[in-house]
């Protein structure tokens, strides 16, 4: 009898923490994330709107970025051009399927950009590329040029350590979920 409760109360307490897992990090927009990840993986997509936005479509940054995945209103511009919605308002980036497909096309273009260095990628995302490229061509912050050996911005080294550990996390309930 004692096996049968310490069994019960075991599964009890793996399905209360799943739970508690999918509730700190919710599962949204997978098919619209999906369809736009292009090179990227979807776990790192949903941990790119954890981290900017906690999937508040309406979210809006005291710097002016807007919506899931943070866009500021001149980069969605820009990328309107760049994916052909000749119908572009600047309200749109509140819709989750647009703003999904600009943060995905921007991000994959930062990560090419970079030479698929994702960490670059996430630094520019939060920082700019101008800064980031700054940092890459001087010894303080890059050894080699290549990458980053100091992040000059707090913020920027807080943002993408909370970005690859959201991911791990997303990488292990896709793969649990079975919605890889």
């Amino acid at each position: 009898m004692k096996k049968w409760i310490i069994a019960a109360i075991f599964i009890l307490s793996i399905i209360a923490f799943m739970l508690a897992i999918s509730i700190r990090f919710p599962i949204r927009y997978l098919d619209i994330i999906k369809e736009n990840a292009g090179e990227l993986e979807p776990a790192l997509i949903l941990a790119v709107i954890m981290a900017e936005s906690s999937f508040r479509p309406n979210a809006e940054s005291h710097r002016g970025a807007q919506g899931l995945m943070q866009i500021m209103p001149a980069t969605a511009e820009e990328i309107s051009n760049h994916l052909g919605l000749i119908d572009f308002k600047a309200e749109d980036v509140w819709n989750p399927e647009i703003n999904i497909k600009m943060g995905s096309f921007y991000l994959n273009r930062l990560t090419s950009l970079f030479s698929g260095n994702i960490d670059l990628a996430l630094a520019a995302y939060n920082a700019g590329q101008g800064n980031v490229s700054r940092w890459l061509n001087d010894p303080e912050f890059s050894f080699d040029g290549e990458t980053l050996d100091r992040i000059p911005f707090p913020e920027t080294y807080n943002y993408l350590s909370r970005v690859r550990f959201n991911e791990r996390i997303y990488r292990i309930l896709l793969t649990v979920t079975r919605r890889l």
